[in-house]
């Protein structure tokens, strides 16, 4: 497999279409629905508006027929006469063909697709030798693998990076985009994912033999709306809407987060965003600040696609901690001994990275172990489950 990344810079190409810089172009042929493209194509043109291919162009003369030009010359051509040119410049046209006409439009399904291959930052010949192998991509948790037909054709394979290199026949097989909603609803363990870009994504599946549109609606449906957000992005076109736009506009049970404001500082907007947005929480880059002239301290994170505004989850949990940060401190008075200290540090550490999990049973070692946990809350909890046996009301109150 071909990191899309590692592509080299083409040269000036010899006669069998290829260059001491650029690997051999691999066998193709000219489908017939590649070449009646053509022909519809120059049939919507001007004679001599020419139809561009990567290093030569066709349009139809003044007089009849068909006229081909490169570097060199240009040649008139009979219909049959051009079908045969065409068929030695497969890849060309068939590249033209397949983002033109089976792509299709100029929205974020083209600039994804040639993302992919790197469509426009390299030659026909250096990606169709790298489709020839496969060029990989990741997109948050998903390995997308493409690779061209002999006519061609793309094709993708999109599975859990977890399982690159797994055979397919070991895999759950589907073909329906629309069968990614099933996949993307719980994690491994059975949760239920209220955030589709948090790095929760179970794998054991594969949508091994996609199209370029089946591909689009695929990860959309993965991840929705991340193709389109980070296509905006790319254009200049992200409309992004801050914290504090985005709290305004809350109403309802919701509306109570827009009592939260920044007073002296953003810090509870720092700690949401440290809470909910970090790469471990989620695979969006963070580009909402505060607002537009106030930058939060912490982090956006590495994500490929961008977040554009504060999402649901991060706004009712914030609804929650709103009035959990109303209330007033309080001393609270309690022995640990140092290590019991550290224990409780541990704990908090493993719940917030989501670590449990891993401690093993046996592991007394870790602050954070099952049973190291239990012998805490035996000795420093009374029968009513107070810490220190100190009461979160006193008895004045």
């Amino acid at each position: 497999m071909v990191d899309a990344s590692s592509a080299t810079d083409g040269g000036e190409r010899d006669d069998a279409g290829a260059s001491d810089d650029e690997p051999a172009v691999p066998a193709v042929d000219l489908p017939g629905d590649a070449f009646d493209a053509v022909l519809d194509a120059l049939a919507d043109r001007d004679p001599g508006e020419p139809l561009r291919f990567e290093g030569f162009s066709v349009a139809r003369g003044d007089e009849g027929g068909y006229v081909l030009a490169d570097s060199d010359r240009s040649t008139r051509l009979g219909e049959g006469e051009l079908h045969e040119a065409l068929s030695e410049r497969a890849p060309a046209v068939t590249d033209w063909y397949a983002f033109e006409r089976v792509v299709g439009e100029f929205g974020p399904r083209r600039a994804f697709v040639r993302w992919i291959e790197d469509a426009d930052g390299e030659t026909v010949a250096t990606r169709y030798a790298a489709l020839a192998e496969g060029i990989e991509r990741a997109w948050g948790e998903l390995k997308i693998t493409a690779t061209v037909t002999d006519r061609g054709e793309r094709r993708y394979d999109v599975r859990h990076a977890d399982d690159a290199g797994v055979a397919v026949d070991e895999l759950e097989v589907h073909d329906d985009p629309l069968d990614a909603r099933d996949l993307v609803t719980y994690d491994e363990k059975g949760r239920y994912r209220p955030l589709k870009t948090a790095p929760s994504l179970a794998g054991g599946w594969a949508f091994p033999d996609l199209g370029p549109r089946d591909l689009y609606e695929t990860v959309e449906t993965v991840y929705p709306a991340t193709v389109a957000n980070w296509h905006r992005e790319r254009e200049g076109e992200l409309d992004v809407n801050h914290w504090r736009e985005t709290m305004e506009r809350q109403s309802g049970i919701y509306g109570v987060v827009k009592t939260w404001d920044r007073g002296e500082g953003h810090e509870h907007v720092d700690w949401v965003a440290e809470a909910c947005c970090d790469d471990s929480q989620c695979l969006k880059r963070r580009e909402w600040e505060y607002d537009d002239e106030t930058d939060l301290d912490v982090d956006g994170g590495d994500g490929v696609f961008p977040c554009r505004e504060p999402c649901s989850v991060v706004v009712s949990a914030a609804r929650k901690w709103t009035r959990l940060e109303s209330e007033q401190e309080r001393t609270y008075e309690f022995e640990l001994t140092p290590s019991e200290k550290e224990q409780v540090e541990d704990i908090v550490d493993a719940v917030a990275d989501g670590r449990v999990d891993e401690i093993r049973e046996a592991d007394t070692k870790e602050g954070a172990n099952r049973y190291r946990t239990r012998f805490l809350r035996a000795k420093r909890f009374d029968d009513e489950g107070n810490l220190g046996g100190v009461p979160t009301e006193s008895d004045d109150e």
